[in-house]
């Protein structure tokens, strides 16, 4: 099963509790949290890592087990494959939702997307139908493994009051994907994309202040 935790890392703003936490990743984390400048995005890349470690502990999982992770405003998120299937692909996104890109969904977006999003009867609901979309798209990205190198433009997701689902998608890919959304209750959306259809019904809230009391 697919399972998902998210988890606030505000604390990590600050200096002293920042370094506490660095301390406590593998080098190889350290080493990408240094090529980050932005501190709020460095403070994010060691939170998603902890959550990591903490959902490893949680589901009794080894390294090798597939997971991904994924950080924005002040949460950071991880969805891990928790049977011990080691073929499975998951990509999971968590987006705050701020200002509707309009210009980026009609340069990047199918036409049945963009008319899904600028259909909406107000700005507001625009953007949470403009950040619907980039989430499942992310989470499609990131689980295929093509991240960022695939365009928005070459694969197409239907969205309604039932879920999403893969309409197109580049003809390199030959595995099926399903997605899973979650609500929460603070100003995010998430998606989560995978090879398996199994997900876990509710996300699951993780608390990481043990990592700075």
């Amino acid at each position: 099963m697919i399972r998902t935790w998210i988890a606030e890392v505000t604390p990590l703003l600050e200096e002293s509790v920042y370094r506490k936490c660095y301390e406590k990743l593998p080098t190889f984390r350290k080493e990408k949290a240094d090529r980050i400048v932005p501190e709020a995005d460095r403070a994010l890349s060691v939170g998603a890592w902890l959550l990591y470690e903490c959902v490893r502990k949680e589901c009794g999982v080894s390294a090798e087990t597939p997971f991904n992770l994924s950080h924005s405003g002040k949460m950071v998120l991880c969805s891990i494959e928790d049977s011990g299937e080691k073929e499975i692909k998951i990509g999971c996104d968590i987006e705050e939702i701020k200002k509707l890109h309009t210009k980026l969904i009609k340069r990047y977006f199918f036409k049945s997307e963009e008319n899904f999003i600028l259909s909406k009867p107000s700005e507001e609901e625009k953007k949470v139908a403009f950040y619907r979309y980039w989430v499942l798209k992310e989470s499609f990205m990131k689980a295929t493994r093509y991240g960022m190198k695939m365009g928005l433009d070459t694969f197409e997701i239907m969205c309604d009051e039932t879920g999403a689902k893969l309409l197109r998608q580049p003809k390199e890919i030959c595995e099926q994907f399903y997605f899973k959304e979650y609500e929460t209750d603070l100003p995010y959306r998430v998606a989560v994309c995978s090879t398996s259809d199994v997900f876990a019904e509710k996300m699951e809230r993780m608390d990481l202040s043990i990592y700075w009391r």
